[in-house]
């Protein structure tokens, strides 16, 4: 991966701290790195559908945001992003005490970079893979902000 900002994890750091969603559901940041990006979210019962899985649309919103952010560690300085499309697959109940969203770079573009991010239910230390995301993530140039 080809990092045109140095200063790439600050401007993620930032930006993610803006996220008010990320902020509403407990998510933070954990790790970034060039074209990666790891978010987690601690299980909240606020969070859970009927039958008490974390429901579709949290386990999307972390997925999108580390997939973001991946994509967001290679655009150049005073760019931004934004999702232009995604694809989520549901591979089994969001049963956890915390969930992860890592995402990674598939290939970065110019305008388009595609980013997948896997979303893993931590239960008794142990990590299940519970979602797989794609996603178009299109570079804004002279966009600061997200």
């Amino acid at each position: 991966m080809i990092v045109s900002d140095a200063d790439y994890e600050l401007k993620v750091r930032s930006s993610f701290d803006k996220q008010n969603l990320m902020k509403t559901l407990g998510a933070q940041l954990v790790a970034v790195g060039p074209g990666t990006c790891e978010i987690e979210l601690p299980f909240s019962s606020s969070l859970g559908q009927q039958h008490g899985f974390l429901h579709a649309g949290a386990t999307t919103s972390i997925a999108d945001s580390a997939a973001g952010y991946a994509a967001y560690t290679l655009t150049p300085k005073g760019s931004s992003v934004l999702t232009t499309e995604l694809k989520i697959n549901l591979l089994s109940p969001a049963q956890g005490e915390r969930f992860f969203a890592r995402a990674e770079v598939l290939k970065a573009g110019k305008t388009l970079t595609v980013v997948t991010s896997k979303v893993f239910a931590v239960q008794k230390g142990q990590e299940k893979l519970c979602a797989f995301l794609t996603a178009s993530i299109m570079t804004v140039p002279h966009a600061e902000t997200i």
